[in-house]
């Protein structure tokens, strides 16, 4: 459990940091409805077009097959404008990636 919060807040301070000291970019929303031992709930937003939101769960709890799984998104604003959008699965079947700027397997 202690890697699900220590996770959770490396993720808040990976967004919160600016990447171009020229833009300060502000937190505009912060929910953090549940961090416990059963999982986690957040998300963030920043003035500068980003955003994370993000659950989590133990599956199977006290078995051999305990696993984390975690469903959500992130966007960000691209160099060329366009908001770009990732959901996401990481689960026992590993990291699960989708967007319409991702290319899919044939």
């Amino acid at each position: 459990m202690k890697f699900v919060i220590v996770f959770a807040a490396f993720v808040a301070v990976a967004l919160a940091a600016p990447l171009d000291n020229s833009q300060d970019a502000q937190i505009l929303r912060y929910d953090n409805d549940n961090i416990g031992v059963d999982g986690y709930n957040y998300a963030v937003e920043t003035s500068d077009g980003k955003s994370v939101s993000e659950q989590g769960q133990l599956k199977n709890v006290g078995t051999e097959q305990e696993a984390l799984s975690v469903r959500g998104q992130f966007s960000y604003v691209g160099d060329d404008g366009v908001t770009y959008t990732v959901s996401y699965i990481a689960d026992e079947n590993g990291f699960q990636p989708s967007g319409a700027h991702i290319p899919q397997a044939a």
